[in-house]
């Protein structure tokens, strides 16, 4: 048993796979698994990964052909239940990653038992000079964010703790998933790295970003754009699932305010962008499931751990606005 599983969930990602598992040839760490999921894909790279797997020499490679698409969050957990390594990498197919990549990482989680997991520094494929994410940020608004999207890799150079990984890139400690659940199928795709680091998070573990491990990142290849009706409507959906499942009573009615204003700001956006309509369907949605969702049993967390993650999304709020007006003014 290798100490760490990449898992790499694949949905018609021919154009991209070949490159992503490619750049894992070179790594200064050699003590890991490559675990491919294929969720039901119908494009080339199933002839692809039908030929690794019968020709690959140089990397432990193996792939779960699902038979239809069970979504990120499906798919995943799959990849989680087959595998017993120490820490698990969680790899977009999108992405190339640099040679000491998964060095630096483990490096980082084996700093301390307390940290569930670590998001590396996520670059712009498109523009490499520029950061596509450095972990992620939840705000009083209801929105999460991208920390550093859209600014200088070179102002990127200092560890920190951030509210959540990304899971397009992280890594993750293996038995704090066992302890915490894998993520939520009800999300399918879109916040549910967001669910699964929150209520890790609630438990007092501990998330870091890692500025040493860096890694090219296209963004939206499997979804196709930034913006579609699939995405906003799930993305909207699982925002409403995500206060529920995570936030207490109090909380929620604590910063229901903000929540209703970053709701009316989201739906004057998306009737600019055309989806409103989808927008308003998957917060209908939403509200209509959220009796299905299972929800964090507050009795069993510490309230102190609850005021900390308040604590957090306050300053999110103050960061993420700091950070927008940032990026627009230069």
């Amino acid at each position: 048993m290798s100490k760490v599983t990449i898992i790499i969930p694949n949905y018609n990602g021919a154009d991209f796979l070949g490159e992503c598992i490619e750049s894992l040839r070179y790594q200064t760490y050699k003590n890991f698994d490559v675990l491919v999921i294929d969720n039901g894909s119908s494009d080339d790279s199933l002839e692809y990964l039908r030929d690794l797997e019968s020709y690959e020499k140089n990397l432990n490679v193996k792939v779960i052909y699902l038979d239809e698409n069970l979504g990120f969050a499906g798919g995943v957990n799959v990849g989680l239940a087959a595998s017993d390594s120490k820490y698990i990498i969680l790899l977009n197919n999108d992405t190339q990653v640099f040679g000491d990549y998964v060095e630096k990482l483990v490096n980082a989680i084996e700093k301390s038992e307390k940290i569930f997991a670590v998001n590396p520094l996520m670059i712009n494929a498109h523009n490499k000079e520029l950061v596509d994410d450095a972990g992620d940020g939840y705000s009083l608004l209801g929105w999460g964010y991208q920390i550093g999207v859209g600014e200088k890799v070179s102002n990127f150079t200092k560890k920190r703790a951030v509210f959540s990984a990304c899971a397009g890139a992280s890594i993750y400690r293996k038995s704090v998933l066992d302890e915490v659940g894998y993520f939520d199928e009800m999300h399918f795709a879109y916040l549910e790295d967001m669910d699964l680091s929150f209520r890790a998070r609630l438990k007092g573990y501990i998330i870091g970003f890692e500025p040493d491990a860096k890694v090219y990142h296209l963004g939206s290849a499997t979804s196709g754009s930034k913006y579609n009706s699939f995405k906003v409507r799930l993305a909207a959906r699982n925002n409403i699932y995500l206060i529920y499942k995570n936030m207490t009573n109090l909380q929620i009615g604590f910063n229901i305010l903000p929540l209703a204003l970053g709701t009316f700001i989201k739906m004057g956006f998306f009737l600019k962008k055309g989806f409103i309509k989808d927008y308003i369907s998957g917060l209908i949605e939403g509200f209509k499931n959220l009796k299905e969702c299972d929800r964090v049993d507050f009795s069993e967390i510490k309230k102190s751990n609850i005021l900390a993650l308040e604590g957090e999304i306050i300053f999110g709020t103050f960061e993420y606005v700091y950070r927008f007006i940032k990026r627009h003014t230069g």
